[in-house]
């Protein structure tokens, strides 16, 4: 706690900023990562910064793949190859609407 509340007098609240997810939010709803967040912000709370690192290493990869989505593209980019590799074995044949050869709606 600072001797002088220095962001209180100067009317700004940089530690908002730091976490975007702690923000205000439009019409007054949770971001979507903020469960995450919580989690990960609570874990850490007066433990210091190196047992923090350690010791909340969980609850900061899943919030990190909440913003970043980053196991999912991976995934979904695996999924997508699989799908070209058994299309040019015929193995697999798409779906018509898949590949844009619908008949037109009224």
């Amino acid at each position: 706690m600072p001797f002088w509340g220095l962001q209180k007098q100067l009317g700004i609240d940089v530690d908002s900023w730091l976490v975007r997810q702690s923000m205000p939010q439009p019409y007054g709803q949770a971001a979507a990562c903020h469960a995450f967040e919580r989690e990960w912000v609570e874990c850490g709370h007066g433990l210091g910064q190196i047992r923090a690192r350690r010791e909340c290493q969980l609850e900061y990869e899943d919030f990190m793949e909440c913003m970043n989505r980053t196991k999912m593209a991976q995934r979904l980019r695996t999924i997508l190859e699989q799908r070209d590799r058994m299309i040019k074995q015929g193995k697999y044949t798409p779906p018509e609407h898949h590949m844009g050869k619908e008949e037109p709606r009224p």
